[in-house]
């Protein structure tokens, strides 16, 4: 038959050196089911087994005995796992020889002192003990360490009395630095001992001779007094004397000891009768008792008492017990009544209502009194639930003013002198006054939450221990009584659900009328409302709010409560996130239309002000707030799957984006007097040349149009898509609508501001050509010979130039689309000019290519295809030049403009494009 259980195995043992009879303790496994299992215990060979102490399977306590090897292993051999093994080893130290004149702390067993080398196993004397010195020499103890000279001497002692002793190891040990001559005197000394112990025998019986012979003589007269004893006849033997001696000695103690023994028989009978009064005494005193231990609260003394009563004397029939024990009932009774009392007492903790319904339930009370507690617990529950709501409606009418943050003073805090910059961090100023107290709602959310986490766990708890019969016998005993109050548990579980039922009905009720109020009837609203929903907590609190309602849904669910009863709890959550969700983006869009009051029209070297970087930290922030009250915890479902949320979330997505297209539309229609231009800079590293540009910059509208067209360049370019990036990941399915409605109405806003911008510039440069080109009565038909372009066309470039200038300062990429747009007027407005002149002299015509054809030159970077178009017709409108006289004249008169208008005409160049370095 193979056995049950693996084979020992020694892990461990403490200390793991040390002399015979060292305790030790022994550590490992499968050491044995008990004290009879263990059958074998040996450390370095040696049987332990006699001192061995079974403490448990991983550990035995046992002292070493003396064993021939110094090192070995500790082998434990057991009935059910057979002979084991061992990963560890015990080091056996010898002991240290004690002389008959040496102080010990220990007793030394003088008879039993062998030598194991030279008188194996026979006691000697201790007089013939081996002195401690044996070459009676001095001892000078050398450096040679242990460990060495083991090594070099393995399997050697340097101990004189061992069977493996070595003469070299005790010298190199004892006398590694004595002289020669000192051990010549050893050898004689050795050579004195041995010739005294071959005379050591006979020594030993002269000293003791009087002692043997006085044994000898006591011998001696024993065995004479016995060999006379058998000659005697007259008495008889000895023996038989000895028997009558006895007889009598017999007879005698019978006599004394009669009446002893017969008092001792009356005691007896005395005292069988008090122990039968005793046991009656125990009734007549039970009442008394019932008294003093109710008064003491020992309710299990007086449930036994009760109990063991009840067995001896329930059916009694004699009168004075009967009339004693109705009034143990009445004592019962009133105990019944006043643990029925405590047990539906509120608040009562857990540990209380178990310990009173099995009180109720060992002293059969009637009715079922853990029902009665489950009952009386849900309405104290739901009062607390109510009470709650009641008390921070006082305290909202008595005056308990809400200090929710305001949300535009807390925008107004952030400086105006250091405005957010792309990149940067849209942060709250940290300072005292930043701190409110949290909104009453956010407060009776989280007072509420605490009271159904603190009193539903042990509501569920009880009723577990209703159900499982475990609140009526703590041993789980199946008494009768116990099954019939369980199969009474059972049949009402529908009841018990209606009461889990009711309490997160009437938690979800009461936060929704606090913060979801539209979400109730108004029946429900006049037992749940009442509160004062004129300021709407912000994102921020409702996040708070979440957080609270996930930790009591938690809390709940880890009591193993049906998901169907907690579902109410779900569906509130759903509905706090959305109105989380919707709320946010309302308040960001109040944040956004403030934003304009934050334009400094501080620009940086891409014609850039921080009002786009403050518009995408504003939404990156709003996404940030969402990030929490958006993920979705076990349980949940994303809300971005609901069609409907998604048509809310993203109408309003794209309210803020128009919102904020609105601001640049108000911005850019300002009137000068509107603007606070004491705070504004414009760095414009613009030519001296233009000097006059640069005073009183900033408060042109013209310039503002241009910030404003930089801006929305910028925004759909890069602000834009960073935020579609940003929506999607934070879970916004209609990112992409968003984003193309959104840079679909800023490309409207983009197309009418550089209208706007375009005609206010170029319709004077227009307008002037006409003037400039008849001005002093000139006539294409009768004119001088050319001598140069005339000043007319050099206004019209210097204030292309002007333009360039004014654009280049806020953002060289609006240069080619403002200038080209400027160019196609200007080359339209010439071939009109060219093709209403009726005919043209050969000067007149000359003057007319001089002048086109250096406009031309001048502007070449900026030509457009219409404005080619344009330039073509007004050249096809001029006679063509006849001699190589006139076109010699034409390419000097040329040179001669471009030589002169140099440094104007740099800017056109482009290199020019270059941004200026700030």
């Amino acid at each position: 038959m193979s056995r049950a259980r693996q084979p020992p195995l020694v892990t461990g043992i403490s200390p793991n050196e040390g002399a015979p009879w060292t305790k030790v303790t022994i550590r490992g496994e499968n050491l044995g089911t008990g004290h009879n299992d263990l059958i074998g215990l040996s450390i370095c060979g040696h049987n332990c087994l006699l001192t061995a102490e079974w403490m448990s399977a991983s550990k035995i306590v046992c002292r070493v005995g003396p064993a021939k090897d110094d090192k070995g292993e500790i082998i434990v051999t057991t009935k059910s796992g057979g002979r084991g093994t061992s990963t560890v080893s015990f080091k056996l130290l010898k002991p240290e020889r004690i002389g008959i004149l040496d102080q010990s702390a220990v007793w030394v067993d003088e008879l039993n002192y062998y030598d194991m080398r030279t008188d194996r196993n026979k006691g000697i004397s201790p007089l013939s003990l081996r002195p401690a010195n044996p070459l009676g020499i001095e001892i000078d103890k050398g450096k040679v360490p242990l460990k060495d000279l083991e090594n070099m001497f393995t399997g050697m002692s340097g101990d004189f009395t061992s069977e493996n002793f070595s003469a070299t190891w005790y010298l190199i040990e004892n006398h590694s630095s004595t002289s020669f001559e000192q051990l010549r005197l050893a050898v004689g000394n050795l050579k004195k001992q041995a010739s005294k112990k071959n005379e050591g025998s006979l020594a030993y019986v002269k000293g003791g001779l009087s002692t043997f012979f006085e044994a000898q003589d006591a011998l001696a007269a024993i065995h004479q007094k016995l060999e006379s004893d058998g000659t005697e006849k007259v008495e008889g033997s000895m023996t038989q004397r000895l028997e009558n001696v006895l007889n009598r000695a017999s007879e005698t103690a019978d006599t004394l000891f009669q009446e002893v023994l017969g008092r001792k028989d009356k005691a007896d009978s005395t005292r069988n009768a008090l122990n039968v009064l005793q046991r009656f005494k125990f009734l007549f005193n039970l009442p008394l008792n019932i008294e003093r231990n109710i008064q003491k609260g020992d309710y299990d003394v007086v449930i036994n008492d009760y109990e063991k009563a009840k067995s001896l004397f329930g059916n009694t029939e004699v009168p004075v017990f009967k009339k004693v024990y109705s009034e143990v009932e009445t004592r019962i009774d009133a105990l019944r009544k006043l643990l029925l009392d405590k047990l539906l007492e509120t608040p009562s903790t857990l540990h209380d209502q178990k310990r009173y319904i099995r009180y109720l339930s060992d002293l059969h009370a009637p009715g079922d009194p853990a029902w009665q507690c489950i009952v009386a617990q849900h309405k104290w529950i739901l009062q607390l639930m109510q009470n709650c709501k009641e008390d921070f409606i006082k305290e909202q009418k008595v005056g308990g003013v809400s200090l929710e943050m305001d949300r535009s003073s807390a925008l107004n805090r952030i400086s105006l002198s250091a405005p957010v910059k792309r990149g940067g961090s849209f942060q709250t100023p940290k300072d005292d006054s930043w701190h409110y107290k949290s909104p009453q709602q956010v407060r009776f959310v989280e007072k509420l939450s605490d009271v159904v986490i603190s009193q539903l766990p042990n509501f569920w708890k009880l009723w577990i221990s209703y159900v499982n019969g475990s609140l009526f016998s703590e041993t789980g005993e199946k008494s009768g009584q116990v099954e019939k109050l369980k199969k009474n548990a059972r049949q009402r579980q529908n009841d018990f659900k209606g009461m889990i039922e009711e309490v997160t009905r009437r938690l979800v009720q009461l936060v929704r009328g606090a913060l979801l109020p539209s979400s109730l009837t108004e029946l429900q609203l006049r037992q749940y409302g009442g509160w004062d929903t004129k300021t709407p907590l912000s994102g921020a609190w409702l996040t708070q709010v979440i957080h609270t309602v996930r930790l009591s849904h938690e809390a709940l669910s880890a009591l193993e409560i049906p998901n169907d009863l907690l579902q109410v709890i779900q569906d509130l959550m759903q509905d706090l996130r959305v109105h989380c969700l919707l709320t946010t983006l309302q308040h960001t869009e109040e944040d956004v239309k403030r934003l304009a009051e934050k334009e400094d029209w501080v620009v940086d070297n891409e014609g850039i002000t921080s009002l786009p970087a403050q518009f995408e930290q504003c939404m990156v922030q709003m996404l940030q707030s969402l990030k929490e009250p958006m993920e979705c915890k076990p349980g949940e479902i994303n809300i971005f799957n609901l069609d409907v949320v998604q048509d809310k979330a993203c109408e309003q997505c794209v309210s803020i984006m128009k919102v904020f297209i609105k601001c640049l539309e108000q911005l850019s229609t300002k009137t000068d007097g509107d603007i606070d231009t004491s705070h504004l800079s414009v760095d414009l590293a613009s030519p001296d040349l233009f000097g006059s540009i640069q005073e009183d910059f900033s408060s042109k509208p013209e310039q503002r149009l241009l910030i404003i067209l930089s801006n929305c360049q910028y925004l759909e370019r890069h602000t834009f898509l960073n935020l579609a990036e940003h929506l999607e990941k934070n879970g916004f399915t209609t990112a992409e609508k968003i984003i193309r409605v959104s840079i679909e109405a800023l490309r409207q806003l983009d197309e009418y501001l550089f209208e706007t911008y375009v005609e206010k510039k170029s319709d004077p440069i227009v307008g002037s050509l006409e003037p400039g080109i008849y001005a002093g009565y000139f006539d294409w038909k009768d004119c001088l010979p050319p001598t140069g372009v005339r000043s007319y066309l050099k206004e019209a470039l210097v204030s292309i130039i002007s333009v360039h200038a004014e654009v280049f300062t806020v953002s060289k990429e609006l240069v080619p689309r403002v200038l080209s747009k400027i160019i196609e007027a200007v080359a339209e407005e010439m071939s009109r000019l060219m093709q209403c002149v009726s005919s043209f002299s050969k000067n007149g015509a000359l003057q007319a290519r001089l002048e086109i054809s250096a406009l031309l030159d001048a502007i070449e970077p900026f030509l457009t295809s219409e404005s080619r178009t344009s330039f073509k017709q007004a050249l096809e409108a001029l006679p063509q030049l006849q001699s190589g006289a006139d076109k010699k004249l034409l390419e000097e008169l040329l040179n001669k403009f471009k030589s002169s208008m140099k440094l104007q005409l740099n800017c056109f160049k482009p290199a020019s494009f270059q941004p200026v370095k700030r």
